[in-house]
């Protein structure tokens, strides 16, 4: 929701790695082998270079090729996506729960896979940290309608794709592919799609293919697909006019480090029609200095006398009155990283989560945080501290925000976190 006051040891990898290394290597890497003839098919790329004309020149960005092959990956990864919740609408043949009782879908199979396979192909020696593994599909019997999605999309190789190719290529960003140590480390990370509780909903839902990388510990870039925002601000009102919604098929945003974030249309063809060039849009937080002025975005599932904020403000759904001392509470349909990409573009103040669960994953955040910096804001947990990626050494793959999380405008960030320190035990003991 937005709120407004009038504010393993590591196993084995079954594909081979180059010895040449990548512009961006890895600086510590654990790796066993079955063998070389258990290597990717070789393929050649079927993607076409969507990523053309970037707003900013390739001298001026140290990992634009590897920004070019995000672009081209999440742009491709949203089309599936669209393509499964159509067919999804009218059978709930692929739809399935986790263990953990969250949703998954071939969509969420399908867009791993894909994205595995080509990052694999064009930067072979960066691992992949992602949300799913082969062994759910198997549980699942999913396994068919994932494979034929990734063919479909993937195209003639040298070789053709087979079931155990796509099962490969979704656990080479399973939690037994990699081990790292204690150093820093580059890696791919990825949410396949964050909001699978909106996706099977309906195409309003604010879902988003998220994917950022990793070097040496810090977030250098990342990219966000959102396929349905033209179509969410229906369900944001309050916040839609205040900013256009550029024009097309959904949003794209782009962030690399030391070159802001920018956005366009997510599709390449509008109406049957090749956009190009591209138009991109620069993104900044917005202008908010005060408080109790700001825009705040939570999670759908959070309650407002939940967090810190509550102590001193109240809150309304009625976005014509807000009164003094008062939050407008609006909630746009699901996921955290649409709450980022609302923050990155200047439609919300903030986002405030708590940490409600002793697990938090790293790819529900991390590409968020870099859009938000690169646009001017800040991002930490409720202590000021900046999340530290690696934290789970060996995985990479969990976080631990102390108290939770607060991204800002920046400019209100300071009062935020003296807000949090004051108030946040008082709400606390109030829940007791």
């Amino acid at each position: 929701m937005i709120l407004a006051n009038s504010s393993r040891q590591f196993s084995t990898v079954r594909f081979t790695l180059p010895t040449s290394s990548s512009p961006t290597p890895l600086r510590t890497r654990i790796l066993t082998f079955t063998s070389s003839s258990a290597s990717l098919p070789r393929r050649l790329s079927h993607f076409k270079c969507l990523s053309a004309s970037l707003p900013f020149a390739a001298e001026t960005a140290k990992h634009y090729r590897e920004l070019e092959a995000a672009i081209d990956v999440v742009e491709a990864a949203s089309k599936i996506c669209v393509e499964v919740q159509t067919a999804l609408q009218s059978s709930a043949t692929g739809i399935r729960e986790k263990n953990d009782q969250t949703p998954v879908t071939v969509a969420d199979f399908s867009v791993q896979a894909l994205i595995s396979l080509e990052l694999g192909r064009r930067f072979p020696s960066i691992p992949l940290v992602a949300e799913e593994d082969s062994a759910s599909v198997r549980a699942l019997n999913l396994v068919e309608p994932v494979v034929n999605a990734v063919v479909e999309k993937a195209g003639a190789g040298e070789e053709p794709l087979t079931a155990e190719d796509v099962l490969e290529a979704i656990d080479r960003g399973g939690p037994e592919a990699f081990t790292f140590g204690a150093q820093p480390a580059t890696y791919w990370l990825l949410d396949p799609i964050d909001g699978t509780r909106g996706f099977v909903m309906g195409n309003k839902a604010l879902y988003v293919v998220g994917l950022a990388l990793v070097v040496d510990g810090e977030i250098v870039l990342g990219v966000m697909g959102c396929p349905h925002w033209q179509e969410s601000n229906k369900c944001i009102s309050g916040v839609q006019e205040e900013k256009s919604i550029p024009f097309g098929t959904g949003l794209l945003m782009v962030s690399h480090i030391g070159c802001g974030t920018w956005t366009r249309s997510l599709s390449s063809v509008i109406n049957g029609t090749p956009r190009t060039p591209y138009s991109w849009t620069r993104s900044f937080v917005d202008d908010c200095s005060i408080v109790p002025q700001a825009r705040f975005c939570i999670t759908e599932s959070e309650a407002w006398e939940a967090l810190p904020p509550a102590a001193l403000f109240t809150s309304t759904t009625n976005a014509e009155s807000v009164g003094q001392s008062q939050v407008l509470v609006l909630k746009p349909c699901c996921g955290s990283l649409c709450k980022y990409l609302l923050v990155a573009s200047g439609r919300g103040s903030v986002f405030i989560q708590r940490q409600k669960d002793k697990v938090v994953k790293a790819w529900d955040h991390a590409v968020g945080i870099i859009c938000v910096l690169e646009a001017g804001g800040t991002a930490t947990d409720w202590e000021g501290n900046q999340v530290d990626l690696a934290a789970d050494e060996v995985g990479r793959r969990i976080i631990y925000p102390q108290g939770g999380f607060l991204v800002s405008n920046g400019k209100i960030h300071n009062q935020l976190l003296e807000l949090i320190s004051s108030t946040s035990s008082t709400v606390s003991a109030s829940r007791i």
